[in-house]
């Protein structure tokens, strides 16, 4: 180590990568077929459209474009997310409780640092989104993993711990297509969560990056819809294309503005050209919707051939039929899937450890796959692959 290396904080010393960025890494060789990833298929990418909104962007309106813009977003994008917002939760939602962030990432990092001083409590997902745990584990807090189910975060499990003294600050959740289980919130533990912000007085963090990518499963309102106790996340990471990096969260204005002023003093603003391409895309008339139901048929397609083959290849595994999103959960019983990875990866295939995904070192068994990246012969033969190493 250099002199200068001495000189990091503890936390920069200790800052861990993510698990799966780390695998990507490792897999990223000829031959492996990765099923660790949670990026969209670039065959979805709405390329065409993006070019016609950056020409229309670059030629119409560069002065803006390409110019620095207000840390909260472009007030024609926080309009437009306010407007959704209000049709979803049924009741009004100001573009003034909209702070545009670069992907929801940065979001949740605004979060911590707004909410959490060290030791604080966090409730979240167990499993849950590995990029919350290290977003909101840099704060130092001390988490309190809630089972998942088929129905999602188990709400009734949230109330015994609260009714047992525990005093989270923060319900963190992700309420469609859970990642990593795919798991699908009940519209009655919506509103049980929503009853527990009211009386417990936490905020519930509700993380919706796929809740567009629907294979028939009906909407349901967001947790908003029953209380003002909550922050929802957005992103077009999954709807449009990740690269372009626009997010945002939509919460009471007065912590908006705390948001915005931690945003200042990070990256000023977001990208103005990737919201002018955003906005332009997002004001046409119907455009979102048939978007969706594009992404909904061809990964829905995705998501069956995958299941189909993991049936037929790895007949142990325990899973639920994918309704939406990117991910599949299976478990092996009995076998330590980050034992199993080396062995996989040298036979061809990559997938993440369930173990990943967990404050609580539960999940040793677990895998999360990921149906989006490749294309239905890989699938097959991705699960061909994990079978014979199983």
């Amino acid at each position: 180590m250099t002199a200068v290396h001495e000189l990091l904080t503890d936390d920069a010393k200790n800052a861990r990568s993510s698990v799966i960025r780390d695998i990507l890494a490792l897999v990223d060789a000829d031959g492996v077929l990765s099923l660790a990833g949670g990026m969209p298929d670039p065959a979805t990418f709405p390329c065409d459209d993006l070019v016609g909104a950056a020409v229309d962007a670059l030629r119409g309106s560069p002065a803006t474009a390409l110019q620095y813009g207000r840390t909260e977003g472009m007030t024609e994008l926080r309009e437009l997310v306010a407007v959704d917002c209000t049709q979803r939760r049924s009741r009004p939602c100001a573009a003034d409780e909209v702070l545009v962030t670069t992907g929801s990432q940065q979001a949740l990092d605004l979060l911590g640092r707004a909410f959490l001083a060290p030791g604080d409590e966090v409730a979240i997902d167990d499993p849950g989104y590995l990029g919350a745990i290290q977003a909101l584990g840099a704060r130092h807090p001390r988490w309190l993993p809630i089972p998942v189910d088929r129905d999602g975060l188990d709400t009734h499990a949230l109330e015994e711990a609260l009714t047992a003294g525990h005093r989270p600050k923060l319900v963190y959740t992700v309420t469609d297509f859970q990642n990593p289980t795919g798991a699908v919130l009940h519209p009655d533990r919506r509103r049980h969560l929503a009853t527990l912000a009211e009386h417990w007085g936490f905020v519930v963090v509700e993380d919706d990056p796929y809740g567009r990518i629907r294979f028939g499963e009906p909407e349901h309102p967001p947790i908003a819809a029953w209380t003002g106790r909550s922050v929802a996340l957005g992103t077009t990471s999954k709807t449009i294309a990740p690269g372009l990096r626009v997010g945002w969260a939509v919460a009471p204005s007065e912590v908006t503005i705390v948001l915005a002023r931690l945003k200042q003093a990070t990256d000023l603003h977001t990208s103005t050209l990737s919201q002018h391409l955003v906005v332009d895309l997002l004001s046409r008339p119907g455009w979102m919707a048939q978007r969706a139901a594009t992404l909904g048929r061809f990964y829905e397609e995705r998501a069956r051939h995958l299941r189909d083959a993991l049936v037929d290849h790895v007949p142990s595994a325990s899973m639920s039929a994918a309704r939406g999103g990117l991910f599949q959960w299976a478990d092996l019983a009995g076998v330590d899937t980050v034992a199993l990875l080396d062995r996989a990866v040298a036979s061809g295939v990559a997938f993440v450890p369930g173990s990943a995904f967990s404050t609580s070192g539960r999940h040793t068994s677990a895998m999360r796959l990921t149906h989006a990246t490749l294309e239905p012969a890989a699938l097959r033969e991705a699960a061909r692959r994990l079978g014979s190493v199983v």
